[in-house]
């Protein structure tokens, strides 16, 4: 699986900054009969976990709701990655409402420092919930690709109109909780109709695979821009398709940005920049940390002077401080604050 590391390392941020957005497709069942939706969105979020620091990531929602064979049906996930397409934490959550017996399942997955935890809780009818617990370590996981990842690459590959190289495998884990194998391959070009037009859109194929179950496979049709047309699971009657029309204007290139007015940064929703700005702060107090450690007369010094100001109180505590700290200098006497900009010039 080293290659599938790789090849996920070589996506850059650029890439993915131009794959976030949502979209919802309509569902349509045998039949040509309508009713429910697909909706995917990505977008930049921190992630917040106990006991650790914030990290900028992307945060991945997607939810398919309808009915199959009459009876309704959801399906959501919620997952936050990395730049690299690497999983910090992804719930799915499935239900199948029958009238009698209504049936659902959650997934759990959470990169631990040595790996990933999964669980799965299954939940019948009114019964008890009951839950099973998988760990993975990283050995087998290099280039692990969850489904909010997979969701993000398939608008990377279409992007580029390439898939990865032929017998590459990402190492992935399934809902039920069991590690196998994705794969992707390009179908080809075809001619698909999107509301009243006709438009050229790249097929791409993901296909899952455990040794537990069956394979599961998706054929997915995307325009040039990375945004979904067409979406069928091999097997399953229905079908999810785009119907807006007023997508098929945007370009693959990013779109240029107005020159005026200017837009407030918001760096803190902006995930490379909040990296940048964490990754700074880190630095900045281990390197103040290390100041403070290497002069301990410091917490003494502060503290001699905040304990005499309060004890003084006086109005103007700016020449308080300059004969408090008279004293430290060695090379001058000292000299009032500004005394440059009240002193006429010393020849």
């Amino acid at each position: 699986m080293e290659g599938a590391a790789k090849f996920l390392k070589r996506i850059g941020p650029e890439e993915l900054e131009r794959c976030l957005f949502p979209e919802t497709l309509a569902l349509v069942a045998a039949g040509g009969r309508g009713g429910g939706h697909l909706w995917v969105g990505a977008r930049p979020a921190p992630y917040e976990r106990e006991g650790q620091r914030v990290r900028s990531c992307l945060l991945v929602h997607a939810e398919c709701r309808g009915e199959l064979d009459g009876v309704p049906f959801c399906s959501t996930l919620k997952g936050y990655v990395t730049m690299r397409l690497e999983t910090l934490e992804q719930e799915q959550h499935q239900s199948l409402e029958f009238a009698a017996h209504p049936i659902e399942r959650r997934t759990l997955m959470v990169q631990q420092p040595r790996g990933m935890t999964v669980t799965v809780s299954t939940r019948q009818g009114k019964g008890e919930p009951r839950s099973r617990d998988f760990s993975y370590g990283w050995a087998s996981l290099g280039g692990l690709l969850g489904e909010a990842a997979s969701l993000l690459l398939l608008r990377v590959l279409a992007r580029r109109g390439a898939v990865p190289p032929p017998g590459l495998i990402f190492p992935t884990i399934d809902s039920e909780g069991h590690l196998g194998t994705a794969t992707f391959r390009a179908l080809g070009a075809q001619r698909q109709l999107v509301g009243s037009e006709e438009v050229e859109v790249v097929v791409l194929e993901r296909a899952v695979r455990t040794k537990e179950g069956v394979p599961v496979v998706w054929h997915s049709s995307f325009l040039p821009s990375g945004r979904l047309a067409r979406q069928l699971q091999v097997g399953c009657p229905v079908l999810a398709v785009l119907q807006d029309e007023a997508v098929l204007g945007e370009r693959a290139e990013a779109e240029p940005q107005p020159a005026s007015p200017k837009q407030p940064l918001e760096w803190e929703e902006d995930a490379q920049l909040r990296s940048w700005f964490l990754d700074r702060k880190e630095e900045l107090q281990a390197s103040h940390g290390t100041y403070v450690r290497q002069h301990p007369e410091l917490a003494a010094l502060l503290a001699d002077f905040l304990q005499a100001l309060l004890l003084r109180q006086p109005p103007d505590p700016l020449p308080f401080a300059a004969d408090f700290f008279a004293p430290f200098a060695r090379r001058q006497p000292p000299r009032p604050p500004l005394a440059s900009s009240r002193s006429p010039p010393q020849d």
